[in-house]
């Protein structure tokens, strides 16, 4: 069953349910699941990488409105986003640990030959699509430059 599916059996569940909170955020997964299938790269097909960074850019913005909201003393709207947030974390690949992480990046570091700041660009390329999905883009850049420095 691919992430789509999976989705919309879910809301189903959610409905039974009566889980406002889930059921909010897997309609608004599946909305932006439907909006990718429709557009014009989609081709009436939706990947499960394709989904996968949909619900990351989907758990980012609802982390960056929660900041937003606690800055502004709106704790309510701030813990309805993170409610969601858990409930979208749960399609998502685990992350990987800061070790973890690091680990990975010294591999691909030793790999492409990189020895200082300037070759960050060569890294970054490779890093980027081989730990698409299992680490955010900012810790990976984070880490890349301490490795590197």
């Amino acid at each position: 069953m691919n992430l789509f599916d999976k989705v919309s059996e879910d809301i189903k569940d959610a409905m039974r349910a009566k889980d406002k909170v889930r059921l909010e955020a897997l309609r608004g997964a599946k909305k932006e699941f439907i909006e990718a299938k429709t557009s014009k790269e989609g081709h009436g097909e939706l990947e499960d990488d394709t989904a996968i960074k949909i619900l990351q850019k989907m758990v980012k913005q609802r982390k960056d409105s929660a900041e937003i909201y606690v800055s502004q003393n709106r704790q309510d709207l701030a813990e309805k986003e993170l409610a969601e947030v858990a409930v979208l974390e749960g399609y998502l690949p685990k992350q990987l640990t800061a070790e973890e992480l690091e680990a990975k990046l010294k591999a691909i570091i030793t790999q492409v030959g990189a020895s200082g700041p300037a070759d960050m660009g060569k890294v970054m390329g490779v890093a980027t699509k081989e730990l698409a999905g299992l680490a955010a883009g900012r810790a990976i850049s984070e880490t890349v430059k301490k490795l590197l420095s």
